[in-house]
């Protein structure tokens, strides 16, 4: 049975997502999104001691492994890989160059504010800074002011970098280990590190376009109704999951890789992913933070530093804009879009739980530093994209329509 103490908890987070849901469409317009509120829920029960530490440490490690492979599978399958050539391939330009340009700034710049990491910690936390979450700007995408394009090349980079980053996390985290590993030699573990990437890419792809195809057979053949598609599309996301852990690969790029697959052979034949992401979806999201605020936050809070300090702001304010600024040169954009651009990427549910997994096997000192940056850059991302989400969006709508205007006079 509960505790007490845990079973108010409960009741507690129950009725704050009851509450949040009556005054949840005031909300998407306002200052305060859905990851600020839920992360300061999980913050405020973890203060008050309604669960023990176990509780805790159990719960924050189920969730986030089920979001995590869960989400990877439905963001990806909602990526239409033609339309990522969509205006000039702005959203190519920022994954496939903005991307790794974000990684490699990040880590010079951890060269300098933490003299006395090892050059591959700093390159692990760059990645794992690296992918971005629409969650925290949903005021952004929702703005219908803001040109589609601009909304929609959003909405591809930050439905893809969360996959695209892992392979980098993954080799950092290899290095890591193996620096740190005096028993096996450093080849073994890169060695390691790339058959998890390769074994669960090649498991994905064959699954993912066998249950797409599948999937579609049933459907025009009236064989099934969208109710049991459901359940076996999150059947689908499981199995990608396990059987690529239990082959030798990453049951997260598996997920991820599988969505794609998935995704793009069943196109809008499957309206379950859809329904899935806008509902039952934000219940895992929401769960996501509490569990981040809950057992991850406090800690983290108490370790920041200036120097981390300085890290994310340097990283939200000067990192992903200079990289996406670079790899949109050439590009038929003006100067604020690219801005704008850059500026929302916020980091969120993706960086905190790829650092709490990766964190699992490392040294506690090298998991805690790691922790303590990401979890720290997730909640201050959170409040400053939060607060400029609405504002911002509204004066570069307005802006753009001004510029149209001008143009056709």
């Amino acid at each position: 049975m509960l505790e007490l103490s845990s079973e108010l908890g409960i009741l507690v987070l129950l009725f704050c997502i009851s509450s949040y849901t009556i005054v949840a469409k005031r909300l998407s317009f306002s200052l305060i999104t859905a990851p600020m509120v839920f992360i300061s829920v999980g913050l405020l029960l973890s203060l008050i001691g309604f669960f023990t530490n176990v509780e805790i440490a159990e719960t924050t490690h189920l969730i986030a492994e089920i979001a995590l492979f869960v989400l990877l599978f439905l963001d990806a399958s909602q990526i239409n890989i033609k339309h990522l050539k969509y205006r000039d391939n702005w959203p190519l330009r920022m994954l496939f160059l903005g991307l790794p340009l974000s990684i490699l700034f990040g880590t010079l710049v951890g060269l300098l504010l933490f003299p006395n990491w090892p050059w591959t910690l700093i390159a692990l936390v760059a990645a794992i800074m690296s992918p971005t979450d629409a969650a925290l700007g949903d005021a952004v995408f929702k703005n219908k002011s803001i040109p589609v394009n601009i909304r929609q090349t959003l909405t591809i980079e930050s439905g893809l970098n969360d996959g695209l980053a892992l392979p980098f996390i993954l080799f950092f985290a290899s290095l890591v280990t193996a620096a740190t590993n005096e028993h096996s030699a450093n080849w073994n573990w890169l060695i390691f590190g790339g058959s998890q990437v390769l074994v669960g890419i090649l498991v994905s792809t064959s699954m993912g376009w066998l249950s797409g195809k599948i999937f579609v057979f049933a459907e025009e053949r009236n064989l099934t109704t969208s109710l049991y598609e459901g359940i076996g599309v999150l059947a689908l996301t499981g199995t990608s999951y396990l059987t690529a852990s239990i082959l030798g690969g990453n049951g997260f790029i598996s997920a991820f890789v599988a969505g794609l697959a998935f995704g793009n052979v069943v196109k809008g034949h499957c309206r379950f992913i859809y329904q899935f992401s806008e509902s039952e979806g934000q219940l895992l999201v929401w769960s996501a933070f509490t569990a981040i605020g809950l057992g991850l936050l406090p800690e983290a809070i108490r370790h920041l530093s200036w120097p981390i300090v300085g890290y994310i702001f340097i990283s939200l304010f000067l990192v992903r804009p200079l990289a996406i600024y670079i790899s949109l040169i050439g590009a038929k954009i003006p100067f604020v879009s690219k801005l704008f651009l850059g500026w929302f990427g916020p980091r969120g549910l993706a960086t905190a739980l790829f650092a709490l997994l990766v964190s699992k096997d490392l040294l506690d000192e090298y998991s805690q530093s790691i922790l303590v940056v990401a979890i720290n850059g997730v909640w201050i991302s959170a409040v400053l994209h939060g607060v400029t989400a609405t504002p911002l969006g509204k004066w570069y709508g307005h802006y753009t329509k001004a510029q149209r205007s001008k143009n056709r006079d």
